[in-house]
């Protein structure tokens, strides 16, 4: 099985759109579950 993964500008976009008070609920749920396929970084910011 092929593992499917967010994109980075995606994972971005999607970031916006639940971070933005204006958006559905539907818009969230759909974002939320974009960035759960993304990733995590290994990278830690400070």
């Amino acid at each position: 099985m092929a593992k499917k993964q967010t994109s980075k500008r995606a994972a971005s976009a999607a970031s916006d759109v639940l971070r933005d008070k204006r958006t559905s609920k539907k818009s969230k749920t759909a974002a939320g579950s974009a960035l759960s396929q993304r990733e995590k970084s290994k990278k830690r910011k400070k």
